[in-house]
């Protein structure tokens, strides 16, 4: 598995850049990945309801939640995912919460 270095520390991610273990992730690495794929910049408290929620799903069913999912599970619209989360807000959103790519993403 090819390695990454965030905020100064050495990750495990697979070939499409996912974490391989969530534990190593920490959330000085979130801003790091978020610009690098193209989410806005600075991360407001909204793309942390996202991530925080994204990694509560992946600890609790083993994956992260869907995009209806997600809306579901929290005040933030569809619409609103894809501001935050332009082109594919799961996957980006797993991504930037160093969690492994959810099950039903392409």
């Amino acid at each position: 598995m090819p390695t990454k270095t965030l905020a100064s520390t050495p990750v495990e991610v697979n070939d499409e850049g996912f974490f391989v273990d969530a534990n190593q992730w920490t959330k000085e690495m979130a801003p790091e990945i978020a610009a690098e794929i193209g989410v806005p910049t600075p991360l407001t408290d909204r793309h942390w309801t996202v991530i925080d929620l994204m990694r509560s799903e992946y600890f609790d069913k083993g994956t992260g939640p869907t995009v209806r999912k997600i809306s579901k599970l929290s005040d933030v619209s569809t619409k609103e995912l894809f501001v935050l989360f332009p082109k594919g807000p799961a996957k980006l959103a797993a991504l930037v919460a160093g969690i492994p790519k959810p099950k039903g993403c392409i």
